[in-house]
């Protein structure tokens, strides 16, 4: 039986009513020009640019994954939401390269910074990696939270999964075809509010349910609260080595997360992610200067630091519920046998808190805001997609296209993405593992991608060999990890001998590839751009800091004030309590 009633149904109606009437004003007022569709005119204010950046990241693969990972293993997973401060490294470091040079897309300002060979590679390893990964976690996330929410909906013989997916996938694709990044951005906007009004519902009403923060700490224990001390079970030795051994497991947040992978690897992908992915940047390339940019960016800093308060408390106020049994439909859907919570069910510990914990009506909102996070996400990575193909491929193949031509193709382009997205479903559905399996992908692609940037942005003397060594070199090796990988993550039972190559690659933690990547793809890119000719510094002035001109640097000095640092300050200050308060 549905667990939401009339008046949430009401309430989700309202949701979607108000979402359309946004995308069609948005709609109507869009440029038909390139700029208009895919960077909404750059006239973005810094709040929709904030709640843009904040939106697109937060999937309903966070809600699922982050509650789940709550309830099994206490906030260890904070701390990727704490890095709030990769945003304050974009808007202070990256923004005003990006800004300056004019460009739709990142590898676009890779060609500006290396060459046209290395914009091509970026693009179509981004583009395959986004419906591999982006497309695909959002789609099997949803299907979760349908599944839970509306287990009887049947129609046309397809069940709660297909038939929310599918609806939610369409939807979100109508007014993203339809709209352009102006859509995109307003109605994520608008999903930013939602989605935090909706998670925090949960928060409070769990609470309340349970007996107040104090006692939620007394029944979770202080270890599901410590960010700092590893976490090993009982009878099982720690060691530091790099690979996993039955009997012997490195020093762990959780059972694939080792301390010192958290500690090194995990800034180089959030650095990636926030800083150079299209997904993410293309809202900060969306305002009219670096100015609005920036403090969109701060502002998406602050919105990112509140995942650990609304998505993973929520999972560990669920698990608490159910060990203690003061929710029994909770304690029979979580806690085993042997008392101990059911690792498979955790992904539904934040729907199963909506069904269970809230008011009528209240679901509703917390419903829409589930909705919100999944329709943001995958707007957000629809319209990358479109950005990628038409900006970096068509209008490079097809010269002297018109404007209009170039919003028609990218149209095109995102009901190709929206097709995709509907195909992946049987896909995500079936396969084994895949969602932990997706995790790790991230990891295998950002090194590379974070090594050209960063080290083209803050040394000048690399060059574009350099760079294209450094992007084959890295996609290589993570396609080899990958490559191992598949086979263990999709065939039952399926492994490899111990103690063999093969076996020794598949069971070295992926932050520790990851970081093996990224040390590689360094030497590699300084190395041979060393041994080559340097490169032309008056074609890259202003993209990097040895070329900045005194012009650059009076523009960029000019674009921020006091309330800027004063604003950027207070992020790391709330980071820096976060983590001295969650010590256990």
């Amino acid at each position: 039986m549905s667990v939401l009633h009339t008046l949430d149904w009401l309430v989700i109606l309202g949701y979607f009513g108000i979402i359309l009437a946004l995308a069609w004003w948005a709609i109507k007022r869009q440029q038909r020009t390139s700029d208009g569709y895919f960077l909404a005119g750059r006239n973005l204010g810094w709040f929709v640019v904030g709640a843009s950046i904040f939106a697109s990241n937060i999937g309903s693969e966070h809600l699922v994954g982050l509650a789940g990972s709550g309830a099994t293993d206490g906030v260890a997973m904070a701390h990727y939401e704490l890095h709030a401060w990769c945003l304050l490294v974009l808007g202070w470091i990256m923004v005003p390269f990006y800004i300056r040079s004019r460009v739709f897309t990142m590898p676009e300002f890779l060609e500006r910074r290396f060459s046209p060979t290395a914009r091509t590679v970026l693009s179509a390893i981004s583009l395959v990696a986004y419906v591999l990964t982006k497309i695909a976690v959002g789609v099997f996330a949803g299907g979760v939270v349908f599944a839970v929410l509306l287990p009887d909906v049947n129609l046309f013989g397809m069940d709660s999964f297909w038939v929310g997916s599918i609806l939610v996938i369409v939807v979100t694709g109508l007014y993203t075809v339809l709209g352009g990044m102006r859509a995109v951005a307003y109605t994520e906007a608008l999903q930013t509010i939602v989605l935090i009004t909706g998670s925090a519902l949960v928060t409070v009403f769990g609470l309340n349910a349970l007996g107040g923060w104090s006692e939620l700490r007394a029944i979770a224990g202080s270890e599901m609260f410590n960010l700092w001390k590893p976490l090993v079970p009982a009878g099982i030795e720690g060691t530091w080595a790099p690979v996993k051994e039955a009997g012997r497991m490195a020093w762990y947040f959780n059972d694939n997360y080792p301390w010192l992978g958290m500690l090194f690897c995990a800034p180089i992908i959030g650095l990636w992610y926030w800083c150079t992915d299209q997904y993410i940047v293309q809202r900060a390339l969306s305002a009219p200067n670096e100015t609005q940019a920036r403090r969109g960016s701060i502002s998406a800093s602050f919105f990112k630091l509140l995942p650990v308060f609304i998505f993973i408390i929520p999972g560990i106020i669920c698990y608490a519920l159910a060990v203690s049994g003061k929710v029994p439909a909770l304690q029979q859907q979580l806690i085993g046998p042997d008392g101990q919570i059911i690792r498979d069910n955790a992904q539904q510990a934040f729907p199963l808190m909506v069904a269970n914990v809230l008011p009528i009506g209240v679901r509703g909102i917390v419903v829409a805001g589930l909705l919100a996070a999944l329709m943001s996400s995958l707007a957000g990575v629809f319209n990358a997609c479109s950005t990628l193909f038409t900006i970096d491929f068509y209008s490079r193949i097809k010269k002297n296209v018109t404007q209009e031509r170039l919003v028609w193709v990218g149209r095109v382009a995102t009901t190709v993405m929206v097709l995709i997205g509907l195909m992946w479903l049987p896909v995500i559905r079936g396969g084994k593992g895949l969602y932990d399996y997706l995790q790790g992908v991230q990891a295998y692609l950002a090194p590379p991608i974070f090594v050209v940037f960063f080290l083209g942005v803050f040394h000048k003397r690399l060059n574009a060999k350099g760079c294209l060594a450094a992007l084959y070199t890295g996609f290589i090796l993570g396609l080899l990890r990958l490559a191992i990988d598949t086979p263990v993550k999709m065939i039952e039972d399926f492994e490899y001998t111990e103690g063999t190559f093969l076996w020794i690659m598949n069971n070295v933690f992926f932050q520790y590839y990851s970081l093996f990547i990224f040390v590689v793809c360094t030497v590699v890119m300084v190395g041979v751009s060393y041994l080559t000719d340097a490169p032309a510094y008056d074609k890259i002035t202003g993209l990097t800091y040895g070329t900045v001109t005194e012009e650059h640097k009076k523009g960029s000095r000019a674009s921020w004030n006091r309330w800027d640092v004063i604003s950027s300050a207070t992020v790391l200050l709330l980071i820096l309590a976060a983590y001295l308060y969650f010590v256990g």
